[in-house]
C-alpha cells in the first residue's frame, strides 16, 4: 500500500490584520486631509485670491490658508467661512494709532507660509509611506514611515516642553497676533468670522484686554465719528452678550458703547481675550467641583452686566485651564497613536523579513 503524503500549506508570516490596519488608518487619514485641503482651496477661489496675488501678504493670518495647510497635514478642523468682498465706508485710509508697523513681523511669527508648506508636505509624505508601504509590503517605506512618526513625536514633545518654558513669549505673540486680527477685521471675511467666533462663541470676551482695544481698528476708532462712521466708538456685534430669549442677533448692539456719553445698557463683553484665556487655563487645574462652582459664579457675574468686560486673551487662558485635562488627554492619546503606529510598522517589517527568509 503506497504511503500517503500529507502536505502542510505554507502560511504567510505577514499578519494581514496588521497590514490592513496600517493601510486603512492611513487611507482614512489621507482622504480626510484631502477633503479639508479642498475646502481651503475653495475658500481661496471664492475670495479670488489666486487672481489677486498681492493679497498673499496677509496669507499667514488667513484661515483659508491655514485650512489648506491643515488639510495637507491631515488634521480635522471645522471651518466657518463668510465669503464676499469687504465693505469700506470711507475711513479705510484714515490714520489711527495702531501697531501697523509690527504687522509684518507678526505675520512672520505666525507660522510663515514656508513653514506651513514644509510641515504639510512632510505629514502628507507620512501618510503616503504608511499607505503604500503597508499595501506593497515595502520594508523601506515602512521604515521611513516609522522614522517620520518618531521624529514627529519628538518634535511634539519638544514643542510641549518649550511651550511651557516660554509661555510668556507665546502669550506676547498671541497678543500681537490678536492685535493684527483687530486691525484687519474688516479686510478679510474669514478673519472677521474667526474673531467673531472667538469673542462670541468660544471665549465670550471682547478685545485683547477689553473693549478699548477695538480703538485700533479704523472702523471702530472714536475719531472716525468725525467723518460719519456709525461704528465709531463701538465694538463688533460679537462682543455683545446674547439675551436668553433672543432669536435674531442684533448687529447694532455694539454701537456707541465706548462713548463716555453713552447712557444705554451696555451689552458687550468687556473682558479682554488675553486675560480670559489665562483664567480659562487656570480654572481647569482645579478639581471638577471647584471648576463647576467657578463657572456658576462667572455666569452669575455676566448676568449682572450686558457687555463682556473680559479680554479674549484672559478668556482663552481661563478656557485652557478649565479644559487642561481634556487637552492633556488628547495629547497623550495622539502620542499613544503615534507610538502604536511605529510599533505596528516595525512589527509588519519583521513579518516581511521573516517571510523573505523562508524564500531563501
Amino acid at each position: 500500500m503506497p504511503a500517503v503524503r500529507k502536505y502542510r500549506r505554507d502560511t504567510s508570516e505577514v499578519s494581514c490584520c496588521l497590514k490592513y490596519v496600517i493601510f486603512g488608518f492611513n487611507v482614512m487619514f489621507w482622504w480626510l486631509g484631502l477633503g479639508i485641503m479642498a475646502v481651503g482651496v475653495w475658500a481661496w477661489t471664492e475670495k479670488d485670491t489666486f487672481n489677486n496675488l498681492s493679497r498673499l501678504t496677509n496669507v499667514a493670518l488667513d484661515p483659508a490658508f491655514i485650512l489648506i495647510l491643515v488639510g495637507e497635514a491631515e488634521v480635522g478642523l471645522r471651518p466657518i467661512y463668510f465669503v464676499g468682498p469687504p465693505a469700506c465706508v470711507g475711513i479705510c485710509g484714515r490714520h489711527v494709532p495702531t501697531v501697523e508697523s509690527d504687522v509684518p513681523r507678526l505675520r512672520s511669527v505666525f507660522l510663515p507660509d514656508t513653514i506651513y508648506s514644509v510641515a504639510g508636505t512632510v505629514t502628507f509624505i507620512i501618510g503616503f509611506t504608511g499607505c503604500v508601504g503597508a499595501l506593497r509590503e515595502n520594508t523601506c517605506l515602512l521604515a521611513t514611515y516609522a522614522v517620520f512618526l518618531a521624529l514627529l513625536l519628538m518634535m511634539e514633545m519638544t514643542a510641549g516642553v518649550l511651550g511651557f518654558i516660554f509661555k510668556d513669549w507665546i502669550k506676547s505673540q498671541a497678543t500681537g497676533g490678536f492685535q493684527a486680527f483687530i486691525i484687519h477685521y474688516r479686510e478679510d471675511p474669514d478673519q472677521q468670522n474667526l474673531i467673531d467666533w472667538i469673542q462670541e462663541d468660544w471665549l465670550q470676551c471682547c478685545g485683547i484686554e477689553g473693549p478699548k482695544d477695538w480703538d485700533r481698528n479704523n472702523y471702530f476708532n472714536c475719531s472716525s465719528s468725525d467723518i460719519g462712521s456709525r461704528e465709531a466708538c463701538g465694538v463688533p456685534f460679537s462682543c455683545c452678550k446674547r439675551k436668553p430669549n433672543e432669536i435674531i442677533k442684533n448687529k447694532q448692539c455694539g454701537y456707541d458703547v465706548r462713548k463716555p456719553s453713552y447712557t444705554g445698557e451696555r451689552s458687550i463683553f468687556e473682558r479682554g481675550c488675553l486675560r480670559a484665556g489665562e483664567e480659562w487655563l487656570e480654572l481647569n487645574m482645579v478639581p471638577v467641583a471647584g471648576a463647576a462652582v467657578s463657572t456658576m459664579v462667572l455666569q452669575n457675574f455676566e448676568v449682572a452686566k450686558v457687555i463682556y468686560e473680559k479680554g479674549c486673551i484672559q478668556a482663552g487662558e481661563e478656557w485652557m485651564e478649565r479644559n487642561l485635562l481634556a487637552i492633556a488627554s488628547g495629547a497623550v492619546g495622539t502620542a499613544f497613536a503615534q507610538i502604536l503606529g511605529i510599533c505596528f510598522a516595525q512589527n509588519l517589517r519583521a513579518d516581511i523579513f521573516a517571510q523573505k527568509a523562508k524564500w531563501h
